[in-house]
């Protein structure tokens, strides 16, 4: 890792959210790609995800999900628990963030897949009890969408189906199903 990613990574800590953004910024452009470094900052992105700062958490998660394409050794598998307690996070905003990043770690097939796949299954059936559970439900369908449209799986198309079929509520069920829908018509909800 370069000085500059490396100072990136610091001031992703900073109190100075201009400083913070400016670093996340680089971070992610960096991260764009596969990268040699991963590791290098992997264990302070883990450490971040339980930062008294939400947005060290968000950028954090949101790092990691990117970091996860340079991962031969499959970290994510084992810090996938950490990144999904981050979509429980007090602070909507942050949770939301993390959980829009995931599907980058499904995405990758293999393991990591179906360590993503079990996750938000579990998460969706979880999150009915929460505030805003069908927004939840609906990033995850969302999130599946992501990683079909990036693998081609037809497992990952059934297993939203599923979880959409097993929505109570038909308006809900009708938002989730719409995004299956624009899908096919080559759009993105």
């Amino acid at each position: 890792m370069d000085d500059d990613l490396r100072r990136a990574l610091t001031d992703v800590g900073s109190s100075d959210r201009g400083v913070q953004n400016a670093a996340y910024q680089a971070l992610t452009a960096a991260t764009d790609g596969p990268v040699a470094w991963a590791y290098e900052a992997w264990d302070e992105l883990v450490a971040g995800l339980r930062d008294r700062d939400n947005h060290v958490r968000a950028i954090a998660a949101q790092l990691l999900c990117n970091l996860a394409k340079s991962d031969p050794e499959e970290r994510i598998v084992r810090d996938f628990p950490a990144l999904l307690e981050v979509t429980r996070d007090d602070r909507f905003v942050t949770a939301r963030h993390c959980l829009q990043s995931l599907w980058k770690v499904g995405a990758l097939g293999g393991t990591p897949l179906d360590t993503y796949r079990e996750g938000l299954v579990a998460r969706f059936a979880e999150c009915r009890a929460e505030k805003n559970w069908s927004l939840i439900r609906h990033d995850i369908v969302c999130s599946l969408r992501d990683v079909h449209e990036a693998t081609g799986d037809e497992t990952v198309r059934a297993t939203a189906l599923e979880l959409i079929d097993s929505e109570d509520d038909p308006k809900y069920r009708k938002k989730y199903a719409g995004v299956w829908k624009a899908q096919r018509a080559g759009r993105t909800a």
